[in-house]
C-alpha cells in the first residue's frame, strides 16, 4: 500500500496541473459517475493529502477523497488522453493534461464536515505543517500495545506505512515488540523528527531513502529501481550494521522486519 510520501507528492502534481481553473471529470467506469457529475466543470480549489488520504476541494465545497489502497494508482497523460484503458474509476482532465485512477479502495464524494471527521479519526501527519506529534505521543506513552503496531495505526500516526515503520526502528535501535509506555519521550521526538525529514525526502525524490550515505553499501535492494533498506524484506540476509541475520515475524497481519542485535530492546 503507498505510504504518505506518495499522496503528499500526488497531492502536490495535481495542485500544479489543475488548481486554480476548472477540471473535467468523470467516471468512465460508472462507479463514480454520480460524485463526478457534482464537481465536473467546477475549478479546483485545493489539492492536500493527510496520511494516506487524497483530497480534492472543489468550488461550492465539494470533495473528493480517494484512499488508493493495495491497488489504486494514479496515471497522467497528455491531452488529448484516447479512450480510457482498463477500469477507470475517475478521469480529471484540465487545461494541459490529465490523469486516470484505477482501482482505488474510496473514490467519493465528501463534505467539509465529513472532512473534518476524517481529520478527527486520523493521527499527526509527519508531512504537515499543522502536525502536533503531542496528539500520537499522548496515545503511545499510555499504551502497553507494541510501538511497532502503533507507528502503523492511523489514528495514532497518519502516513506511516510498512517500510517506514520497520525503518525508523531500526535506525533508532527500538524493537518492534517493546511497549509504547517504555518508549521515552527522547526516543519519541527523535523518532517523528526522522519521519519528518525522511518522509520529505520520498515527497521530493518519490521513492524512500532510508539508509544513511555510510551503509548504503552491500546486498541490492529488495526490488529492483528501489533504494536499499536496512531491515525491510531482508529476512535472513546479514544487518547493514553489524551482520546478525535479519530477523521476520507478523504483526497484526502485516510483515514485521527487525535486527535482533541493533534492536534488541
Amino acid at each position: 500500500m503507498p505510504e504518505g510520501h506518495t499522496l503528499h507528492r500526488l497531492a502536490r502534481e495535481h495542485q500544479r496541473i489543475f488548481a486554480g481553473a476548472p477540471v473535467r471529470v468523470s467516471s468512465p467506469q460508472g462507479r463514480f459517475e454520480a460524485g463526478a457529475a457534482l464537481v465536473d466543470r467546477r475549478v479546483l480549489v485545493r489539492a492536500e493529502a493527510w496520511g494516506k488520504h487524497l483530497l480534492h476541494h472543489y468550488e461550492g465545497g465539494r470533495v473528493v477523497h480517494v484512499h488508493l489502497g493495495l491497488y489504486g494508482k494514479f496515471t497522467e497523460l497528455p491531452l488529448p488522453m484516447g479512450a480510457p484503458v482498463g477500469q477507470v474509476r475517475m478521469r480529471m482532465v484540465g487545461a494541459e493534461t490529465g490523469t486516470d485512477l484505477r482501482g482505488p479502495t474510496a473514490c467519493e464524494i465528501y463534505d467539509e464536515e465529513q472532512v473534518r471527521a476524517l481529520e478527527l479519526r486520523l493521527g499527526p501527519d509527519p508531512l504537515r505543517v499543522d502536525a502536533d506529534p503531542d496528539r500520537a505521543w499522548r496515545r503511545i506513552s499510555k499504551s502497553r500495545t507494541a510501538i511497532g503496531a502503533l507507528l502503523m495505526d492511523q489514528a495514532v500516526l497518519a502516513g506511516v506505512g510498512n517500510v517506514y515503520r520497520a525503518e525508523v526502528l531500526f535506525r533508532h535501535e527500538i524493537h518492534p515488540e517493546r511497549p509504547g509506555v517504555e518508549v521515552t519521550a527522547a526516543e519519541w521526538e527523535a523518532i517523528w523528527a526522522d519521519l519528518v525529514t525522511m518522509m520529505a525526502v520520498g515527497v521530493r525524490e518519490g521513492v524512500m531513502h532510508v539508509v544513511r550515505p555510510e551503509h548504503d553499501n552491500g546486498d541490492p535492494a529488495y526490488a529492483k529501481d528501489r533504494p536499499r533498506t536496512y531491515v525491510y524484506r531482508r529476512t535472513g540476509s546479514a544487518c547493514r550494521v553489524c551482520g546478525t541475520p535479519v530477523a521476520g515475524s507478523v504483526m497484526k497481519a502485516r510483515n514485521l522486519f527487525w535486527c535482533p542485535t541493533c534492536q534488541s530492546s
